[in-house]
């Protein structure tokens, strides 16, 4: 990824984007059984390489802001960080977008959540809550996102997707 001043302001964008979304649906976004509407956000890498450092600090934000601690806000930046390089790895197999952040935010954050926050459920049982929410919001949500912003010719504009 080269760093223009389009990839910049992608990222501090989908940063803004990431954080609003998280805070707005606050409730939600943390806990053991936690669905973050702005997990969605995270295929985006097959699409926008610049999403990349806009979701880890989106991410870092959204959890120095959720009051979560030090722990959330740099281990849940490196499983954003670790499914975000991994998604654009994989940006040749669609389905599969999804995989890197349903496993990392699954075994990284459920992990924490369960050992330092919250033991109400199992710790497997905890990563799982965590990986199922992730799948279905990047599945459900993330994989048609990025199908509508491939068929709209002004998002493809702005984005440089023609390439």
């Amino acid at each position: 990824m080269k760093l223009t001043p389009r990839s910049i302001v992608l990222s501090g964008l989908i940063a803004a984007i990431y954080t609003a979304l998280t805070l707005l649906l606050q409730p939600f976004g943390y806990g053991p059984v936690q669905f973050r509407l702005a997990e969605a956000l995270t295929v985006l890498p097959a699409l926008v390489p610049a999403s990349v450092p806009g979701l880890v600090i989106g991410c870092f934000l959204a959890n120095w802001l959720g009051g979560f601690g030090l722990v959330d806000m740099v281990f849940g930046s490196l499983a954003t960080l670790l499914a975000g390089l991994c998604t654009y790895l994989l940006r040749d197999k669609r389905f599969l977008y999804p995989l890197p952040p349903v496993i990392f935010n699954g075994v990284i954050v459920g992990s924490y959540v369960y050992l330092l926050y919250d033991k109400t459920y199992p710790w497997l049982l905890t990563m799982l809550f965590i990986a199922i929410s992730e799948a279905v919001l990047t599945y459900g949500v993330g994989l048609p996102l990025l199908s509508i912003m491939r068929k709209n010719r002004g998002i493809n504009q702005f984005l440089d997707l023609d390439k």
